[in-house]
């Protein structure tokens, strides 16, 4: 290993640029460097090579031809331990570089503003930029390659502690972040692109002829489902989005099932708004609830419907949690508490708690205005969908039978809709107008969902409504529905015994409303 000698530097963000190169410089290192970059270091008294004095040819075209030259990419690419390599150099006049310190233009910052066109668009795709990490991240035995402003002080660290040689781990660990980082750059200008075309050609292709984005691992988990099962969390590398952006206060390190439960509670929390709260276990809900009378109230429903399944389970709200409803919490034994935020009262009382987990999460994670496509594994590849919300009105659906709900059922079955989207396919919710009642899940038969959400009741279902996920194939699902009490029901409907199950509603006295689209949840 050779010591740094030569720098090329050329920057979009000059965050510490400055320091970074005058401490280059106090270790013997020469600088090379382009445009605004030379710039600024000259204006910090350095002293700077242009690109042009080193490929002996001016820059052109606005600066987009500028470091794609052989005394450039020669300098990076070189092996040093190739006397043919080493002798080409000397051949043509040219020198190694052993340090590229390149960030790129900002395009993924670029295209999220609004109104931004396409040939805006396309002068922030960075050519040089990537071209040269790509030759420094290739050759990276030899050289080092720096993206991120906060690596400058492990390099300067490395080359102290060994008389100016950067670490082999270090040399390994920053070309592979410069590998995530061009892959990101190249698949957001991909995207981009494919949905500009689609646009201008008016092709009505909502899903990505290609898709992912690199991902990198931000946490080694303990096992996976199963403690035979070696696992990780991976979130993008820049502002996650989602449930990702979850800041953790307190509690044991999260493990690979509190991640698949919590996504379950997220998404119902987010449904059921600020006044809402749900209990989740296994990825389903066993009990949520609103209140007007606060967040405590809506616990205290929610936990009611199924308090069996609420041990050991998570508790999710859009809401606030206080002091009041934390203690209450802390009787419980729970894994996960998830909340937009939590009081500083609250916060004293869950530290007693040392081992639960409790994470807030910020406007931004909580939006749906840009979901991502939602990703689920197969064996061999990924299948892809957009996120399944919840856009009909109950209210505006049709009413199909001789009965129209009263408006205590309507707004029963606006709650029990909005929260069957969420419990695993066959789902039944039985509701009322602010909460759950019963809830059955995951049955291969609608019917068998019905009567284990019945057995499962902790209180009389006379009253409430019956949700489901999908139609009623037979009769026998709304005879069990009004059997166990429910007045009123809210399905997709597209059965061909639809007349039949209408028919049995009649007869039973039961509204029925059709919303015309169904919500499985597999």
């Amino acid at each position: 290993m050779r010591p740094v000698r030569r720098a090329l530097l050329s920057t979009f963000d000059k965050s510490g640029l400055v320091p970074f190169a005058q401490a280059l410089v106090e270790r013997g290192v020469s600088l090379i460097s382009t445009g605004g970059t030379a710039r600024a270091l000259r204006e910090a008294g350095l002293e700077v090579a242009n690109v042009s004095d080193i490929t002996r040819f001016p820059e052109m075209m606005d600066g987009r031809v500028k470091t794609l030259h052989p005394a450039v990419h020669g300098g990076i690419l070189a092996r040093r331990d190739l006397d043919t390599h080493m002798e080409a150099l000397k051949e043509h006049d040219l020198e190694t570089i052993d340090l590229v310190v390149v960030n790129l233009y900002p395009f993924e910052a670029t295209i999220a503003q609004d109104g931004v066109t396409l040939p805006e668009a396309i002068e922030q795709i960075d050519i040089g930029g990537p071209s040269m990490l790509r030759s420094a991240a290739k050759n990276h035995a030899a050289v080092g390659v720096v993206t991120d402003p906060q690596d400058y002080a492990d390099v300067l660290g490395s080359m102290d502690a060994n008389e100016g040689v950067l670490e082999p781990g270090l040399l390994r660990r920053l070309a592979q972040k410069t590998f995530v980082l061009t892959a990101r750059y190249d698949s957001a200008i991909a995207a981009y692109l494919g949905d500009a075309v689609d646009g201008d050609e008016g092709v009505e292709d909502a899903m990505p002829r290609a898709w992912g984005r690199p991902l990198v691992r931000k946490q080694v988990l303990r096992y996976g489902e199963n403690p035979h099962q070696r696992a990780a969390r991976y979130a993008s590398p820049g502002e996650p989005a989602g449930l990702a952006r979850a800041l953790q206060l307190q509690g044991k390190e999260l493990s690979y099932n509190n991640w698949l439960d919590m996504d379950g509670a997220y998404a119902v929390a987010r449904d059921l708004g600020p006044e809402g709260i749900v209990v989740v276990k296994h990825t389903n809900p066993c009990g949520a609830a609103r209140s007007d009378a606060g967040l405590l109230d809506a616990y205290e429903k929610a936990r009611a419907v199924d308090p069996v399944s609420a041990f050991g389970g998570i508790v999710a709200t859009m809401g606030t949690i206080d002091e009041a409803l934390a203690a209450t919490l802390a009787e419980t034994f729970l894994e996960v508490i998830l909340a937009s935020s939590v009081t500083e009262e609250a916060k004293a009382v869950f530290a007693r708690k040392k081992r639960l987990r409790v994470l807030t999460l910020d406007e931004a994670g909580w939006s749906t205005d840009e979901l991502p496509a939602v990703p689920r594994a197969i064996s061999g590849g990924v299948l892809v969908q957009e996120d399944d919300l919840i856009e009909e009105v109950v209210r505006s659906c049709e009413v199909v039978t001789q009965r129209q709900p009263t408006e205590e059922e309507w707004q029963a079955m606006t709650f029990g809709w909005a929260l069957c989207r969420h419990v695993k396919s066959n789902a039944i919710v039985f509701a009322h107008a602010d909460r759950a009642a019963a809830i059955g899940a995951g049955q291969m038969s609608r019917v068998d969902s019905s009567k284990l959400a019945v057995m499962k009741a902790t209180d009389s279902l006379e009253g409430s409504i019956v949700a489901s996920d999908a139609f009623f194939p037979f009769p026998d699902g709304v005879e069990a529905a009004a059997e166990a009490g429910a007045t009123a029901v809210v399905q997709p409907g597209g059965s061909i015994k639809d007349a039949d199950v209408i028919a049995a509603a009649d007869r039973l006295g039961l509204a029925m409303v059709f919303t015309g689209r169904r919500h499985f949840r597999h």
